[in-house]
């Protein structure tokens, strides 16, 4: 059982846990994840990238947004509660080495995960700039994690409450079109976030990687669910990502299939928001 050590609601719906885990604190690396079990006797497992860890204190940090039945059930438990299953790490990690520039690119609950891309890109001697962005101010997340570390930071949010109104391709343009063009760009956040991301970036021909976070059932390559089209080939996310070249990945493929059970997941979301009410009324 993995112990959860601390709490903390960072957005409406974005929640930030410190779980107990040291072995995988210890063996974890930059862009890695780890399949989540909330009990024994409710068997979905759920994908969640590692956002921080601490080999010596033996945790790691977990951030998610509510969208489904499991991840509301994950937002219920509080300080002591523990988790029964934490498989990983899993899949492929980040491949750091000291190229120059790297500019970061986080969108919503993406820039959680970017935080340890961001934090090796630095170890590694790499002038390391920063974009995040979200709809709103009150989406914006780990903000002060990502100032402490980027060289430069550029802020954005859709309706201009907060930092910079637009989008996060709008900076990133500006420094693809710069006399000192980054020399790699790293996104993650929403598929259509990161597909711009990388049309942004293609004329310029500069390398974009990006983190796909698919539907994802066993975590071996072996279900399939997380499938997708790379450079024309079939890639599975668990095993040979989650990170891919952006200019490679067939976005429209892989934003129709993650769809295949939006109704579903809908009326489990449903029902589960129905279950916890009743049982706040029947205390």
């Amino acid at each position: 059982m993995y112990k959860i050590l601390e709490k903390k609601q960072l957005s409406n719906e974005v929640f930030y846990f410190k779980v107990a885990a040291p072995d995988i604190a210890r063996n974890r690396k930059a862009g890695q994840f780890v399949l989540v079990q909330l009990d024994l006797d409710y068997g979905e497992r759920i994908p969640l990238t590692i956002a921080d860890a601490n080999a010596q204190e033996g945790w790691i940090a977990l951030v998610f947004q509510t969208v489904g039945a499991t991840t509301l059930k994950f937002s219920t438990k509080n300080v002591g509660d523990s988790l029964a299953v934490i498989l990983g790490p899993l899949g492929q990690p980040t491949k750091i080495e000291k190229k120059g520039t790297v500019v970061c690119v986080g969108g919503g609950i993406g820039v959680a995960p970017l935080h340890p891309i961001v934090q090796a890109h630095k170890a590694a001697g790499n002038k390391v700039v920063v974009i995040i962005g979200a709809r709103n101010k009150d989406l914006l997340i780990f903000e002060d994690e990502m100032r402490s570390l980027a060289d430069e930071i550029y802020v954005m949010t859709d309706d201009g409450s907060y930092g910079t109104k637009g989008l996060v391709t709008e900076p990133l343009k500006m420094l693809c079109e710069s006399q000192t063009p980054p020399d790699e760009v790293v996104a993650i956040g929403p598929p259509i976030m990161m597909k711009f991301c990388a049309l942004t970036t293609k004329p310029y021909n500069i390398p974009t990687t990006v983190s796909l976070n698919t539907i994802m059932i066993d975590g071996t390559g072996m279900c399939g669910g997380c499938r997708v089209t790379v450079g024309g080939k079939t890639k599975f996310v668990c095993v040979d990502g989650p990170e891919f070249d952006g200019h490679e990945v067939d976005w429209d493929n892989m934003m129709m299939r993650m769809k295949a059970f939006k109704n579903r997941e809908a009326e489990d979301l449903h029902k589960c928001r129905l279950e916890i009410e009743a049982e706040k009324l029947s205390k």
